[in-house]
């Protein structure tokens, strides 16, 4: 079942890569008390994710911020190393978390899991955003095809703050 505005958010484990190395990051933590927008690729690197999909969130950092937003964060079924070459490429440290769903585990739990075996992707995300606050779905936007980043982008995002 996908998750739907009003749900709260499963718990689960992301993985991220800091200065420290490798750091577990609990929903409860990410989202707990504050105002969330998170927005989920099919894969690092892969070209709409790489050339649109994430630009437009580094581009409108400052303009999400300023509507009440807490942080941002990008979440994609990669390993961490994999999300932390993607931060650096494109220049993202500290402006938005990006956030390794490894085992694709959250991925599965809210139902947006997809099989791209056919891209030789193999089970990944489908292309979303949403708003979270205090860990329950405020907004959802989910892509009807993982080539586009309409609907999920950050100008639509925007409008719905």
């Amino acid at each position: 079942m996908t998750i739907a505005i009003g749900d709260k958010l499963p718990d689960a484990t992301f993985k991220e890569t800091t200065a420290d190395g490798m750091a577990e990051v609990k929903t409860g933590d990410l989202f707990g008390g504050k105002k969330v927008v998170v927005f989920a690729v099919p894969g690092a690197f892969t070209p709409t994710c790489h050339l649109n999909h994430l630009p437009g969130y580094l581009e409108n950092r400052d303009a999400i911020l300023a509507r009440g937003v807490d942080e941002i964060a990008v979440i994609s079924v990669n390993d961490a190393f994999v999300m932390a070459a993607w931060e650096k490429a494109t220049h993202g440290s500290g402006k938005l978390r990006y956030l390794s769903d490894w085992d694709a585990g959250f991925t599965k739990a809210i139902g947006l899991d997809t099989d791209l075996s056919a891209g030789t992707l193999g089970v990944r995300s489908k292309r979303y955003s949403m708003v979270v606050e205090d860990g329950v779905v405020k907004a959802l936007n989910i892509e009807d095809s993982p080539g586009e980043a309409v609907t999920s982008g950050a100008a639509a995002m925007l409008e719905q703050l």
